[in-house]
């Protein structure tokens, strides 16, 4: 069986709900998982958090490329 922290995010992950780049893997406890942005994330988060198994945020990588766009 394959983890999801095997299979990290990529530019090829999108926001079930919007689209958007995935930022965030909410894997549920009962089977499947739920991609989000950092937007849908973190306004699903309190309702979810609480049944997922894992909860997978790199929404961090966001300010960290801003940072590095400013350095250029």
């Amino acid at each position: 069986m394959t983890t999801a922290l095997e299979q990290p995010l990529d530019v090829t992950d999108r926001c079930d709900q919007c689209n958007a780049q995935a930022y965030i893997r909410a894997v549920l406890s009962g089977g499947g998982e739920l991609l989000f942005c950092a937007h849908h994330g973190r306004l699903h988060e309190p309702k979810l958090r609480p049944n997922t198994s894992e909860w997978e945020d790199h929404t961090h990588l966001l300010t960290e490329q801003d940072a590095v766009d400013v350095e250029d």
